[in-house]
């Protein structure tokens, strides 16, 4: 099953933001939450936005790789890669993604599952 355009369309905002820190236009609902390895990261749609646009654990990403998107279930996963600005010796400390989203009925996104695997670039 392809995934929903606009779901792909809203998780791509919110993988965008994470590196150009723009997450004005992330259609986040209210109530959102986000939970990283375990741990509650996101509180709310509002707290989740003012972490991706000033947040200083958002901020030694500098880009993202073109995610790869399936539909599961009701949500949709993306896989991508976060690379950082830090280096040492031409070598960065980056993160292999895989993030699941669900979504409100209008659309929202209502929470985010993510799992991350560090691994160094060079």
């Amino acid at each position: 099953m392809d995934p929903d355009p606009d779901r792909v369309t809203a998780a791509q905002a919110y993988i965008s933001a994470l590196a150009d820190h723009r997450a004005d236009d992330v259609p986040f609902a209210p109530d959102c939450t986000r939970v990283e390895v375990g741990l509650k990261t996101g509180f709310s749609g509002e707290h989740l936005r003012r972490s991706l646009n000033r947040g200083p654990q958002y901020r030694i990403i500098e880009a993202t790789t073109t995610p790869e998107f399936t539909a599961v279930g009701d949500g949709l996963r993306a896989k991508f890669d976060v690379i950082t600005k830090p280096s040492l010796a031409g070598r960065r400390v980056c993160a292999h993604v895989d993030e699941t989203f669900l979504f409100t009925a209008d659309g929202k996104i209502r929470h985010i599952r993510a799992d991350i695997r560090p691994f160094i670039k060079r």
